[in-house]
């Protein structure tokens, strides 16, 4: 038994909700998601209330139950209240500047690396340390903050790199000399 699965999705005041086959969307005052549905996986939508419900118990049934309700609620939520991912760039001379809707970081590469933005997505840089990736789409702000990160990971000998804010990075002694 889906214990994530089974609890209801209520609805907050201004969002609404539409499933029309196996295609969910969710209108708010943020913007409008659509997101396909499993076919093993029936969604119901009744006084501002969702429900996700699944036909039998076998794995793989079980195992998107509680999935599709939790992508369901991230929807939501989303269209109400923007998911935020913010990234911290530490190490001499490293920093961000923003250039219109695309990120320009300097990363101690011979050339700028220019990074931009997907649609759905916008950057907000409070100063040249701090990248704050900003959107409706929780799966897309999380996989853009990670492809940034990628053009310079955190290094565990001097803790050069690009890392999420709440990350902690595990140094590492470096050789020791006779």
């Amino acid at each position: 038994m889906s214990r994530i699965g089974n609890k209801p999705i209520t609805v907050p005041a201004g969002v609404e909700v539409k499933v029309d086959g196996q295609k969910i969307t969710v209108k708010g005052p943020k913007g409008t998601l659509e997101k396909e549905i499993h076919k093993n996986i029936s969604v119901t939508v009744e006084n501002n209330v969702v429900k996700v419900s699944r036909p039998n118990d076998e794995t793989l049934n079980k195992s998107i139950h509680g999935l599709t309700r939790t992508l369901i609620n991230n929807m939501i939520n989303g269209v109400v209240t923007e998911y935020t991912r913010e990234l911290q760039i530490n190490g001499v001379g490293y920093r961000v500047a923003k250039q219109g809707n695309n990120l320009n970081l300097t990363l101690g590469y011979s050339h700028p690396v220019i990074f931009e933005a997907p649609a759905g997505i916008s950057f907000d840089v409070p100063n040249p340390n701090t990248i704050i990736v900003k959107g409706i789409d929780k799966e897309l702000v999380g996989q853009t903050a990670a492809n940034i990160r990628t053009k310079r990971p955190p290094e565990v000998y001097r803790g050069k790199g690009i890392k999420y804010a709440e990350e902690v990075i595990r140094r590492k002694v470096g050789k020791t000399g006779k």
